[in-house]
């Protein structure tokens, strides 16, 4: 197998500018097949956009992207269609029920309805939510809430799903189970490409990239990062480097 076929994500010197200012700065990195890659950050470090270029949602200034073997400037319906997305605000209609939720988005996906039925009654057992499945979801706990957007977002099994920040506001057993899904879609061959401000959830990742105004400053496993930053756990690998750009920027 070559270098290009054990991954499902390329990117070769990507710039993005708006107007006079540049939001991502000549990235370049590789996310591999099945793995967890993280995508980290302080906010406005560039990360959203880079997801949106990844994604198919932007138009990169320059430089080469591609995303399961599709490049983002001819092929971005393709892609769409194998990907998946959870953004923060969890991708879920309030005012739908949990299974009108899903039925609604695995219909987007261009499931039919005898696959549809089939996943939704695999999904409710998995989750233990026999009783749930009539609820509104804003009715749910907010880690409900983010449990079955993670679900609906691999429902129709894409090669690969973007994750931005999927975690934020739960409790510590919340965060631990929503990884638990997170492994399990791993071991079905789904890449898993997540954004996250809990430094101690990069351990949980492959690989880590660390963004610093639109560039990336640190890319690597988290042991090689803190043997590279001399650090005892990834909240000191950030603080350094965020401590260095301030020092080179005065």
């Amino acid at each position: 197998m070559t270098e290009t076929e054990e991954n499902i994500i390329e990117v070769k010197n990507l710039v993005k500018k708006f107007g006079n200012f540049t939001a991502n700065d000549n990235l370049c990195f590789e996310v591999k097949k099945s793995e967890i890659f993280g995508f980290l950050g302080a906010n406005g470090a560039g990360k959203t956009t880079a997801i949106k270029i990844l994604s198919g949602l932007l138009f990169p200034t320059s430089g080469k992207v591609m995303v399961a073997g599709y490049d983002v400037y001819k092929h971005r319906n393709i892609i769409k269609k194998n990907i998946g997305y959870m953004s923060q605000g969890f991708s879920l209609y309030e005012d739908l029920t949990v299974k009108e939720n899903i039925e609604f988005y695995a219909g987007i996906y261009g499931l039919r309805s005898k696959e549809i039925k089939f996943r939704f009654a695999e999904l409710v057992e998995k989750l233990g939510i026999q009783d749930m499945q009539k609820e509104f979801v804003k009715s749910l706990p907010l880690g409900w809430k983010q449990k079955i957007a993670f679900s609906v977002a691999i429902f129709h099994k894409p090669k690969l799903v973007f994750l931005d920040e999927p975690t934020s506001g739960v409790d510590p057993i919340t965060r631990r189970q929503f990884w638990d899904l997170i492994y399990e879609a791993v071991e079905n061959d789904i890449t898993v490409f997540i954004t996250t401000h809990y430094l101690d959830e990069a351990e949980y990742c492959d690989r880590i990239s660390i963004m610093v105004d639109g560039r990336i400053d640190a890319l690597g496993t988290p042991a090689e990062l803190k043997q590279e930053f001399n650090a005892k756990n990834m909240d000191e690998v950030f603080v350094k480097l965020v401590r260095n750009n301030n020092l080179q920027n005065e």
